[in-house]
């Protein structure tokens, strides 16, 4: 794989267009009906268990390996209906009231199981503790549904998490308004459907549901919004794309505001990534980390360096997907069968 290094790119293609539309009304409706609750609500409801060191498969032939890695439990390990893509976490957000890792997850539908859109998970390291949260499409007339992306990135910032939609741009969702369904009803409805059917609200069994209040859409038709990493250092957010058979991937970074909204649909600066199958890119100052793929299941790279420089190499694990910057640490997640984990290593 050639490593050209990053080179400045023209940031047009990644011009914003705020489309708030009927998303917020509809997330509103919802929760004056079922009452909203935070993150630390979810995370004391956690239900699984991550299993610290486990799974190590992911780690291949990267030598050293991660310092620290905290792998899903045997059931999330084994499905092939759910794969772990977008990384963010508490770090990322400055405002969160525990110490949490954030993962979304792609549903790929093995027929005839019906499509069961994105979902978002909030990993507790020092309890080890998980739990999962569907995240939806509402309406202004208080129905919601599945969102059928890939997910393949996610930034949390302040109260708003940012999920990356691949040919569209980046959907948001208030984390301060996480519905939980048994304050609305006994049980958590039939869990071969999804919406509110008959008076009652069903989540395909989850019993937390978020839903999308607002979206910025792409201006351009050929940029790509494969990854998302939030930059606290720079006060931006930044999402790319990536592209194999080539080195033509790019990346743009957009100011934050105070509030944790983009300031602007005008990006601040775009790059070439001067490297293909890049699954998730974070700057830290004018430093950038991109977390390379690799095919046939082999290790991937990480690569350092700063735009016009020559990148340093890293050796990297089995299937990495998203970055995100925690505890002065660099953090991925995995997404092959029983090789998923979320795992750290030095910056």
């Amino acid at each position: 794989m050639t490593t050209t290094g990053m080179t400045a790119a023209d940031r047009t293609p990644f011009v914003l267009r705020r489309a708030t539309g009927g998303f917020a009304e509809g997330a509103a409706k919802l929760a004056g009906e079922i009452g909203a609750t935070a993150v630390e609500a979810v995370v004391a409801q956690a239900n699984r268990t991550a299993v610290r060191r486990g799974a190590a498969g992911f780690i291949g032939t990267m030598k050293p390996g991660p310092v620290d890695w905290y792998a899903f439990d045997a059931e999330d390990q084994d499905t092939a209906d759910w794969y772990p893509q977008g990384l963010t976490g508490s770090a990322d957000s400055g405002e969160a009231g525990v110490p949490v890792f954030a993962v979304t997850w792609y549903f790929k539908p093995q027929p005839p199981v019906p499509e069961r859109g994105i979902r978002l998970t909030f990993l507790q390291p020092r309890t080890l503790r998980y739990r999962h949260c569907l995240l939806v499409d509402a309406k202004p007339d208080g129905s919601y549904g599945p969102i059928d992306i890939h997910a393949g990135g996610c930034g949390w910032v302040g109260d708003l998490l940012y999920v990356a939609d691949t040919g569209r741009g980046l959907r948001v969702f208030d984390l301060n308004n996480i519905l939980d369904l048994r304050t609305a009803q006994p049980d958590l409805g039939d869990p071969a459907r999804v919406g509110r059917h008959g008076g009652r609200f069903h989540a395909f069994g989850y019993r937390y549901v978020i839903p999308q209040t607002d979206f910025w859409l792409a201006g351009g038709k050929d940029a790509v919004f494969s990854f998302v990493g939030v930059d606290r250092d720079s006060g931006t957010l930044a999402s790319g794309e990536y592209r194999e058979g080539h080195g033509n991937g790019r990346v743009a970074r957009w100011d934050l505001g105070g509030d944790g909204t983009l300031a602007s649909g005008e990006p601040r600066d775009a790059f070439h990534l001067g490297v293909e199958m890049v699954q998730g890119a974070v700057s830290v100052g004018e430093r950038w980390y991109l977390s390379q793929g690799a095919r046939n299941q082999r290790n991937g790279r990480l690569v350092v360096g700063r735009p016009g420089e020559p990148p340093a190499v890293r050796p990297w694990v089995i299937g990495p997907e998203d970055l995100t910057v925690q505890d002065g640490r660099l953090w991925s997640v995995t997404e092959f069968r029983n090789r998923r984990a979320i795992f750290g290593v030095p910056l």
